[in-house]
């Protein structure tokens, strides 16, 4: 790759005005460990006086 002067000149500008890339994230740092237990059930149970909040159609609500 040949560099000119001007490549260079525009790069250094470049840096001047944005500086350096941000640090990389690990993949560690983008992972959350939960534990998985019964009780996580509980709250994903279905609720058939709740369910309307999720689901809304006309012809269920009319009983077609």
């Amino acid at each position: 790759m040949d560099t000119s002067p001007e490549q260079d000149a525009a790069a250094a500008a470049r840096h001047a005005r944005f500086g350096s890339l941000p640090k990389r994230i690990q993949f560690h740092e983008m992972v959350e460990e939960q534990a998985a237990g019964p009780n996580g059930a509980i709250a994903t149970a279905y609720d058939p006086e709740g369910s309307w909040k999720h689901f809304s159609c006309l012809a269920l609500d009319l009983g077609l």
